[in-house]
């Protein structure tokens, strides 16, 4: 079973794609999304996730289109 998410954020650099001994092409690339909150403490709190992504077959073809 597969789950669908989507993440909306910033690019963390161009897409890299490459190939595996098999000749299977994947592009890895990496998204940062933020988000600014109130902590217990009353003080202002910025967190930044990192996300590593790597998009195989058709997916590949979508990270790499500029």
């Amino acid at each position: 079973m597969y789950h669908t998410i989507i993440i909306v954020g910033n690019l963390g650099r161009d897409p890299e794609m490459r190939y595996t001994p098999a000749g299977q092409a994947v592009t890895n690339f990496s998204v940062a999304t933020s988000r600014q909150y109130t902590g217990s403490d009353g003080n202002q709190v910025k967190e930044t996730v990192w996300f590593r992504i790597s998009a195989w077959g058709s997916k590949r073809k979508l990270a790499t289109s500029t």
